[in-house]
């Protein structure tokens, strides 16, 4: 199905984009390059869809940029990986397009200059306030969901927390995602179909939206028809068409 990305409704543009950023290495590798060399060309992509994202009035970008799985990975690769990290975190990206900064993930694995680095940019963009632009790093949502089931545990074993009081908001209000919405919309790149333990809770809702289109090559344009997408559905939440459209 075509749509015409020229007309994007600004009253239905999602309040939350999640993303997995998935063929970086399949797009270097089609052209005879490193896998770095796909990793480089994606912060690019990074830089376009976020500036794009504020433009049609995105409020929360969430981009999936390494889950904890991917401590898996060849050393080298990961090493480039948080290069690309420190040498990436500009103001211009941010300052520029009045975005705030935030991180979710399991920080006490992130090497200690990459999350100095981080922290120094979470402060520095706090007050901005056009959109937020979330890194998942070292991140994967199981991870995410263990760490609030020790949290109520350990308010239920202190008694500041009742079992029978426990109902999904308490559980959303100890995830690490609690300062912000769920998705609205995950898009995935590279044509995988499937989430690979992201956001899992939080995309209970989330309309998805896949392409074969790899990371580097995923422009304003591609961002775009997954907006047309998007708004070319009905979103129900369990109830009747009818329900819906009565106003």
């Amino acid at each position: 199905m075509s749509f015409n990305t020229e007309e994007i409704d600004a009253t239905r543009v999602p309040c939350h984009v999640a993303i997995i950023m998935d063929g970086n290495g399949r797009w270097a590798k089609a052209k005879g390059l490193p896998r770095t060399a796909g990793h480089q060309e994606g912060v690019e992509t990074v830089k376009k869809v976020t500036e794009e994202a504020v433009r049609l009035g995105v409020k929360y970008l969430t981009l999936y940029t390494f889950s904890t799985e991917n401590w898996n990975r060849p050393a080298p690769e990961i090493a480039a990986l948080m290069g690309l990290i420190l040498d990436h975190l500009e103001d211009e990206i941010f300052m520029k397009n009045n975005v705030r900064f935030r991180v979710i993930g399991d920080m006490g694995r992130i090497p200690d200059a990459v999350r100095a680095r981080l922290e120094e940019c979470m402060q520095r963009t706090a007050g901005n306030t056009k959109m937020t632009m979330v890194i998942a790093l070292s991140y994967s949502s199981r991870w995410e969901l263990v760490q609030a089931a020790r949290r109520m545990a350990e308010e239920v074993k202190e008694g500041t927390l009742s079992p029978s009081r426990i109902t999904e908001e308490t559980l959303a209000a100890h995830l690490v995602t609690n300062f912000m919405p769920d998705p609205d919309l995950l898009i995935r790149t590279g044509g995988e179909y499937r989430i690979s333990n992201y956001l899992l809770w939080q995309c209970a809702y989330a309309e998805f939206y896949f392409c074969d289109t790899y990371w580097p090559d995923f422009d304003e344009h591609e961002f775009r028809k997954a907006i047309a997408d998007y708004q070319s559905r009905e979103r129900r939440f369990g109830k009747t068409s009818e329900q819906v459209t009565t106003k």
